[in-house]
């Protein structure tokens, strides 16, 4: 009798201090976020990537009722601020707001030349914020108003060199499949972010170079720099008169860019469930999607496994690139 009443009083106290756990665990899930958030950014400022967490940040703030704070850790392209949200804690204090070079740039980089990780097994991915697509673009001042000039001045040693915002980047794959398919070599100059590579093209430094439209829009408005071709299936929204490069018979060069908010491996199922619902209703504002359009980002938004299937295929896909036509970082 008393065996059994030990049995009873044991199994009463195991299930109350299980509900004191639970409790306890659901009241400091509650409590997410208790401090301020940092968003990394792996590029300098004045990119489209920095634009994009700042303006997630700033919608972000009021929903989670605490300050977000965008934080530019640059180097290696990219591989520095990337490998740093990797390591950090997984409570959700730490974030990364990363472009798709996230998963191309350690396929590329020498040994030892960045930092380490793996994008499919190093991070929590949370959502895709946008997608954009890619234009090869020439300063005003060279005469050439179309790929073929481009081509023709490559092949008579007039044109040498093109400008991309890193090693690994998107446009640095898009630069040697426009090598490939137009059999022509010129080379890479990489700077670290956007801002940097547009400034010497608009200065002639460089003639030319592969990027997003929304980087360029403002000096095409102006006419100091010219886009000839755009690098996908169909012409963009955002600049519909310029003809995509199959258009132009150069084909096998279509690439595009994407950005995607992820975490520290190991977060929680919830902290991820949070963040992913409050990015998919941002991403429905008509404010939003008004001045994501100023930089030619057309939002994206899914679930985490949607993200997680994107990175799977993205690595798949350059890495056979870079394999390839042995892309390599200088």
């Amino acid at each position: 009798m008393k065996s059994a009443r030990r049995k009873v009083l044991a199994t009463i106290i195991a299930a109350g201090a299980a509900a004191m756990f639970a409790g306890g665990t659901a009241l400091a899930q509650g409590a997410y976020p208790s401090k301020p958030i940092t968003i990394v950014v792996a590029y300098p400022a004045g990119g489209d990537v920095d634009v994009l967490a700042r303006l997630f940040a700033e919608k972000l703030a009021p929903r989670l009722k605490q300050s977000i704070v965008v934080e530019n850790r640059t180097g290696a392209a990219g591989t520095i601020g990337s490998a740093y949200v990797s390591r950090a804690n997984p409570d959700g204090y730490t974030l990364l707001l990363a472009p798709n070079t996230v998963a191309i740039a350690p396929l590329v980089l020498k040994p030892g030349t960045g930092a380490s990780y793996d994008v499919q097994r190093d991070f929590t991915p949370i959502t895709q914020i946008g997608t954009q697509s890619l234009f090869v673009v020439v300063n005003k001042g060279t005469g050439i108003t179309k790929v073929s000039d481009l081509v023709a001045r490559a092949k008579a040693g007039k044109v040498e060199t093109y400008a991309t915002p890193g090693n690994g980047s998107p446009m640095h794959i898009m630069g040697e499949l426009f090598n490939k398919s137009a059999g022509v070599k010129i080379s890479q100059v990489p700077y670290r972010g956007l801002a940097p590579a547009i400034v010497d093209v608009l200065g002639g430094q460089v003639p030319v170079t592969f990027v997003t439209y929304g980087a360029v829009a403002q000096y095409v408005g102006n006419g100091s720099l010219v886009p000839i071709g755009v690098a996908d299936q169909k012409r963009s929204p955002f600049a519909p008169n310029v003809p995509t490069l199959a258009e132009q018979g150069y084909k096998d060069v279509e690439i595009g860019a994407w950005q995607a908010l992820l975490g520290p491996k190991g977060m929680s199922p919830e902290l991820v469930r949070t963040l992913n619902g409050h990015i998919n209703e941002i991403l429905k504002m008509p404010d939003v999607v008004s001045r994501m359009a100023t930089i030619a980002v057309t939002p994206a938004g899914g679930e985490p496994a949607v993200l997680q299937k994107l990175l799977a295929a993205d690595t798949a896909r350059y890495t056979k690139i870079v394999k390839e036509f042995n892309i390599q970082a200088d």
